[in-house]
């Protein structure tokens, strides 16, 4: 567990290296300098160490320690720890006593000797880093001298296990460290095999290969079922770097073809985020099965050049020409797909590998566009995302987490069995949002410290994947809550203090809580029953129920294990239940709703309402009925999708507006739009909104009427008039019947960043293959070819399994687009095919 640590580590430090470019400190207070029974006392069962054992640092040893002490902080990613060991002149051990011994160092597991190094082999950090983990993965990475070896790998690993072959002119440098780098981060996805043998690689026919430059080829043996049929192979192009390797194992695991039933435009694939084009092969039903072994000829030949899609004009309205075959999409920001009109795939690959072509074709529309390309590179150094800026802002700022329990993989189980309820919050450390969370979750630890049986805690997943893929968590930041026997309950509330506290302390009562006297029920509605939330402000939700309705009783108890955390439900069922009942003039089974502790109490009849019937009524019965709008619970009124009426104050609203504002809520019907004021003072964001509706902040107050989810038109309240309920409902009647102009009209343009997002987990490959990130795919009959369904279905991108994959269909290989004019004729290409793969 130790190394499985060790890897993610490294693979964050890596990545976040390569994406800030942040100069990273000194590593000389990580070489640690010990007296030999100090170190040897030290050391820890399944701990590495590199040692140099030293009586005095002569002259020729000085460039030796400095290359040790500059690897010290790489090596630390990896769990390794570095030493210099001072030997006492008298002391005639095995490490000190001899003059050779001086002139190594050595690398220890624990108390075991695993390799003695000369110092003349660790001439650099490369060099160092890359012996260290070459030893330390000496039965991970296989070393081969000759064709037979290479083949006989490659044998054990047919249908079971991709193959990494990579070749370096000689061991210890850079291009050796960023293999032996990829290995320690993927060596459980792929097997990884090395050679320093020039001969061996000219064998595996790489004849144009220059002997001095090092060479990388992605073995594809998973989908090789048959022991005489060849592994296939892609040579990375680019040079041998840890972030070109990543870059490249990530694109061979990538789907072959991706069938796509959408809009072109709002494709996203692993290619396009790597900075790679998209081809889209046209297809339609009649030509699916011929057009699908053209896209994956196609996929094999620009294999880690460029992703292949088949996009259906069956199912997308594609306003394009019927002769276009072909479609480009680039990665650049801002550039439109390019329809075009090929003869055969020649040309599509022609239209990828040459570059002046493809500049060729965007050459009349880049004129136009020069301005706004240069407004966009202006602007790369804009953060447009705010959670990540206020996160670099602060970030060397010391968070008080004494109060939160660190949990493993070993510990995990453990914890959750010795305390009543744990709080785990699930996270990523290198991911802003989870370290803004953090930052709130260490002031609910504060809050809730010395609370008998809540135990807060947390897991970085990026340390423990194993434990967040057992949890079933898919996404950062996710906060469960743990009872001993109960199920795990999810928080998917706001990421504030004050609504993660109401939540931990609101799901320690059982939700419904089964009250016994009507006199616990009455106590329950104002909010005194259970004492252990009466400081907290909530309303109360009480289920009424007879013997009679059982039915409606079991719906109300899984409606209120749904909403647990979230509201409090109580449950009275006993013979005098009528009795309580018609105190609020319903008849079981009823609902009743305490809002402020039982001073307004609401009774709803139920009907024979399923669960979820019940929770979308209950959650509906809580929102306010002229609520005051602010960040926090804006999205619960947008969910609505109806036109918002809205009264901006630049304060509190007056008692007559209130009034007014009220009856008009309670008057009109509840589904025809949200009544509801924003308070500019509190929710300052608010000036910015009236400054999109009017371009500059009217007089204030104002009422506005706009409708984000038909039109996005935004109508202003007659100014003149005075906000009473008769005015307001006579000029809302002018504009149903459209005798009002609007004021101004929303933009229907996605509102998105003005940059484009580095996304972390599309680029790191997990080392577990259950963990990996295809949320399109679709699992279907693979016996039967059929094209993607409509776009009203679930799921609009379907992603088909990677290249590891059953072999193409038996025929002619790069088929036409029968039905696409013109053709793409490849048919006298078949001997051709894959060759160079």
């Amino acid at each position: 567990m130790p190394a499985q640590k060790a890897r993610w580590v490294f693979s964050f430090s890596l990545l976040l290296f390569c994406a800030s470019s942040i100069p990273t400190r000194g590593s000389a207070r990580l070489l640690q300098e010990l007296s030999p029974q100090e170190y040897f006392s030290s050391l820890q069962a399944g701990r590495a160490s590199l040692a140099y054992f030293s009586h005095n640092v002569s002259p020729g040893a000085q460039p030796f320690l400095e290359q040790i002490e500059r690897s010290a902080e790489a090596l630390q990613d990896y769990g390794v720890s570095v030493v210099k060991v001072n030997c006492p002149k008298e002391d005639i051990s095995r490490y000190c006593g001899k003059e050779n011994a001086l002139r190594k160092a050595y690398l220890f597991r624990g108390n075991m000797l695993i390799r003695e190094f000369p110092t003349d082999a660790l001439f650099d950090v490369n060099s160092v880093v890359a012996n260290v983990l070459f030893a330390l993965l000496f039965n991970e990475v296989k070393y081969v001298e000759t064709l037979a070896d290479l083949q006989n790998i490659e044998n054990t690993l047919k249908g079971r296990s991709n193959m990494v072959f990579a070749y370096v002119p000689a061991t210890g440098t850079a291009e050796h460290r960023a293999v032996m780098e990829a290995a320690f981060v993927y060596g459980t996805v792929h097997q990884f095999v090395l050679t320093t043998e020039a001969t061996l690689l000219k064998d595996t026919g790489n004849d144009e290969s220059d002997a001095s430059s090092a060479r990388l080829l992605f073995c594809h043996c998973q989908r090789a079922t048959d022991l005489a049929q060849p592994c296939r192979r892609t040579a990375m192009g680019q040079p041998l770097t840890m972030l070109n390797i990543h870059r490249h194992l990530k694109l061979m695991g990538a789907p072959l073809v991706t069938e796509v039933a959408e809009d072109p435009e709002k494709v996203s694939t692993v290619h396009l985020q790597l900075g790679l084009p998209l081809v889209f092969i046209l297809s339609q039903k009649e030509t699916y099965e011929a057009d699908r072994r053209t896209a994956e000829f196609v996929a094999w030949q620009l294999l880690g050049k460029a992703g292949v899609a088949l996009l259906s004009r069956d199912l997308v309205d594609l306003n394009i020409l019927l002769r276009s075959n072909v479609a480009l999409k680039t990665p650049d920001e801002g550039v439109p797909i390019k329809y075009l009109v090929l003869e055969d795939t020649d040309e599509v690959i022609t239209l990828v590998e040459d570059k002046n072509k493809v500049k060729q074709i965007q050459e009349d529309e880049e004129e136009n566009e020069e301005d706004e390309d240069e407004k966009e590179n202006n602007n790369q150094d804009i953060q447009d995302d705010q959670v990540v800026e206020a996160v670099s802002r602060d970030k060397k700022r010391e968070l008080p987490l004494e109060h939160i329990l660190v949990l493993t993989e070993e510990t995990f189980h453990s914890a959750l069995s010795e305390t009543a309820r744990t709080v785990v919050l699930f996270y990523a450390s290198w991911e802003a949002v989870s370290l803004a969370m953090l930052r709130s979750y260490t002031e609910v630890a504060d809050h809730l410290k010395g609370t008998q049986g809540v135990l807060l805690s947390r897991v970085n997943c990026w340390d423990w994947p194993g434990v967040c893929t057992a949890e079933n968590v898919t996404q950062f930041p996710t906060i469960k809550i743990y009872e001993k026997g109960e199920r795990a309950v999810m928080y998917d509330g706001m990421w504030g203090t004050e609504e993660l506290t109401s939540f931990i302390m609101l799901s320690r009562v059982s939700c419904p809580l089964k009250l016994a006297t009507i006199d616990e029920a009455e106590r329950y509605l104002r909010g005194e029953f259970p004492s252990e939330l009466s400081s907290y402000h909530h309303t109360s939700l009480l289920g009424v129920f007879s013997t009679a309705t059982s039915e409606a009783r079991k719906a109300f108890e899984e409606a209120g294990n749904i909403l647990t955390g979230h509201v409090t439900t109580g449950m009275y069922f006993e013979d005098d239940a009528l009795a309580l009942s018609r105190k609020y003039a319903v008849s079981p089974p009823a609902l009743l709703l305490a809002r402020s502790r039982g001073r307004s109490v609401e009774g709803i009849a139920l009907s024979k309402q399923s669960a979820q019937e019940m929770v979308q009524m209950i959650r509906y019965e809580l929102l306010d009925v002229f609520p005051e709008i602010t960040v926090q619970n804006l999205p619960r009124y947008l969910q609505l999708r109806k036109p918002f009426l809205i009264l901006f104050g630049d304060g509190d609203i007056s008692q007559m507006e209130s009034k007014e504002m009220l009856k008009l809520a309670k008057g009109r019907p509840q589904q025809e739009f949200v009544a509801c004021w924003l308070n500019l003072k509190k929710t300052p964001v608010g000036r910015g909104i009236l400054k999109a509706y009017f371009a500059t902040v009217p007089s204030l107050p104002v009422l506005v009427w706009v409708n984000l989810h038909a039109g996005g038109q935004v109508f202003k309240f007659p100014p003149e008039q005075s906000i009473t309920e008769t005015n307001v409902l006579s000029w809302l009647e002018k504009l149903k019947a459209g005798l009002e102009i609007p004021s101004s009209t929303l933009s229907e343009e996605d509102w998105k960043p003005p940059l484009p997002a580095y996304d972390f987990l599309q680029m790191m490959e997990t080392a577990v293959p259950e963990l990996a990130l295809h949320t399109s795919h679709r699992r279907g009959d693979t016996s039967e070819r059929r094209p993607p369904e409509s776009p009203g279905g679930d799921t609009a991108v379907r992603e088909e399994p990677s290249q590891e994959t059953k072999a193409e269909k038996v025929g002619s290989p790069g088929r036409d687009l029968r039905g696409t004019a013109p053709r793409l004729a490849a048919r006298e290409k078949q001997g051709k095919r894959h060759s160079e793969l």
